[in-house]
């Protein structure tokens, strides 16, 4: 192998050497790693299956603390689609004067209303409105509002006091007690009484089968009559 060829091969064997030191370099400086939290909050825009995550707080306990002037400042998000005057005129949206106590998806200067919200049915309480407020379309999947809801609950208190107040001003719901545990579901009656303990992870042992035999039916089995009059002899 003569001089030349030798020179090249060194400088091939360098490049290599250098290109492996800057990647390892370059990885220890740029180290990346997946972030405990994906994406970004966004102010205002309520995250999908999120809402499990935690307790959901009444609206009966944020509403006597609630604020209406803050709630003024919070309606002006839906001020481009809503007039809440006495009076007011439709827009994108219905005149919201008077709403709290209404029938839902009714009346409103003969407004259209979208017909997943005219199914919902009922009126417009405070529980209703928290629901509608939070998120829109989980509340009446397929209406036509596309606002994605408020996620902060103390925004929707103050927001609700104040659209109460606008023509409605029915008594709050009364605040429920601190510490209340929520109120047990029934549980739904078994036919069986062995089913039943089971379900309830009581012992079985002592439940005795209460059956009535079907009529003309025989009390014992002549089969098992036969082997255990064999067995005794």
């Amino acid at each position: 192998m003569d001089n030349r060829t030798n020179t090249i091969a060194g400088w091939v064997l360098a490049g290599c050497g250098a290109a492996l030191g800057l990647s390892i370099v370059g990885g220890m400086m740029f180290h990346g790693e997946r972030p405990e939290k994906m994406g970004y909050a966004i102010e205002g825009v309520v995250a999908e299956g999120g809402e499990g995550a935690a307790a959901e707080v009444p609206i009966a306990s944020l509403l006597p603390t609630a604020d209406a002037a803050k709630g003024a400042e919070v309606f002006k998000k839906c001020a481009a689609c809503h007039t809440i005057n006495q009076g007011g005129a439709n827009g994108v949206g219905p005149n919201l004067y008077g709403t709290v106590g209404e029938e839902i998806a009714k009346g409103k200067g003969g407004y259209a209303f979208s017909a997943a919200l005219a199914g919902v049915g009922g009126k417009w309480d405070f529980d209703k409105l928290n629901a509608w407020l939070t998120s829109p379309r989980k509340f009446a999947n397929g209406t036509k509002m596309t606002f994605a809801g408020l996620g902060n609950a103390q925004d929707r208190a103050n927001v609700i006091l104040y659209l109460n107040q606008q023509g409605s001003n029915l008594p709050l719901p009364a605040a429920p007690a601190a510490g209340a545990a929520p109120a047990a579901k029934d549980q739904p009656a078994t036919a069986n009484a062995a089913e039943a303990a089971a379900t309830e992870g009581a012992p079985t042992a002592d439940i005795a089968n209460t059956g009535t035999p079907a009529s003309g039916a025989p009390s014992v089995d002549p089969e098992a009559a036969r082997k255990g009059a064999r067995s005794e002899k």
